[in-house]
């Protein structure tokens, strides 16, 4: 089994409370580009609210909603059955392709995960195939509030090196015009 999941909630209050998932990068939404990287997942799980136009995904909620990527990821995992591999994006990747869940996949075969590591070296948590059972073991009980790094962190992680741009993501305004210059 190889599922997919989508993390597309969150205020987005660095950019003035904007869908997010829906900006245009490339003539493409950002949520069509997550669900697009993960060609071949069955099934796609789109954690968030609903959003037009968006097809041949299964949608969900955190509980509550607004309770974070740790909540929206118990939810995710909750309408995937099995525990095969499992791909976790954010809904606000501008860069991520089905190459580069390819590669994390072929990573993850000797660990619980593989997460890209953007160019400051950094782990993108939200960029990652899992062992969906290495998940389900890791999350507590009450995933409101908590953190992906403390809740991943012990789990056996492979780092994949990003390839130029593709850990690029829309948190700010700065970002946004910056990614649709490039594109």
């Amino acid at each position: 089994m190889f599922a997919g999941i989508v993390l597309a909630g969150g205020a987005a209050r660095r950019l003035g409370g904007q869908d997010k998932p829906l900006l245009e990068v490339g003539g493409s939404s950002l949520l069509a580009r997550a669900v697009a990287a993960l060609a071949g997942a069955d099934p796609v799980v789109v954690v968030g609210p609903p959003r037009p136009g968006v097809t041949g995904v299964r949608w969900a909620r955190e509980d509550p909603p607004g309770g974070g990527p740790v909540a929206a990821l118990a939810a995710g995992l909750a309408a995937v059955p099995g525990d095969g591999e499992l791909a976790v994006l954010a809904g606000d990747l501008a860069g991520v392709t089905a190459s580069t869940v390819d590669r994390l996949r072929a990573a993850a075969a000797a660990a619980d995960g593989a997460v890209l590591v953007d160019a400051d070296g950094r782990r993108q948590w939200l960029l990652g195939v899992w062992r969906a059972a290495a998940l389900r073991a890791a999350l507590p009980a009450d995933p409101a509030g908590r953190s992906l790094r403390r809740t991943l962190g012990d789990l056996s992680i492979v780092e994949v090196v990003a390839l130029p741009g593709e850990a690029a993501d829309v948190d700010t305004p700065d970002d946004l015009r910056r990614l649709r210059d490039q594109g």
